[in-house]
């Protein structure tokens, strides 16, 4: 069973390949650019697992938005993430704190 720091390391190996996906679709174009854009957003959502995993896994989570941007890890990813995604984050961010679970599909 996975416990809080494992967890943790998950999620930042999920988000270091999400964002070398994203760096590799900055520099490519057509069929391969469409290629690291599917990938890179394949990641991405399993970065967002990882995330709420360890979420879930905290002792005591945040109620509100506001509590969640206040925690290191969380003011850590935001600094990683390229501005286009700091949008996506806080969006992911706010469906978890109202316990929302969207259903993605490809």
């Amino acid at each position: 069973m996975t416990n809080q720091r494992d967890a943790l390391a998950n999620m930042k190996r999920s988000l270091e390949t999400c964002m070398d996906d994203w760096k590799m679709m900055q520099q490519t174009e057509g069929d391969e650019g469409a290629e690291w854009a599917e990938r890179f957003e394949r990641h991405f959502y399993l970065f967002i697992d990882d995330f709420k995993e360890w979420f879930y896994m905290l002792e005591a989570p945040p109620q509100s938005i506001e509590s969640l941007e206040k925690m290191e890890e969380v003011k850590e990813i935001h600094s990683l993430l390229p501005g286009p995604l700091q949008l996506n984050f806080m969006i992911e961010m706010e469906e978890i704190i109202d316990s929302l679970d969207t259903k993605r599909f490809d």
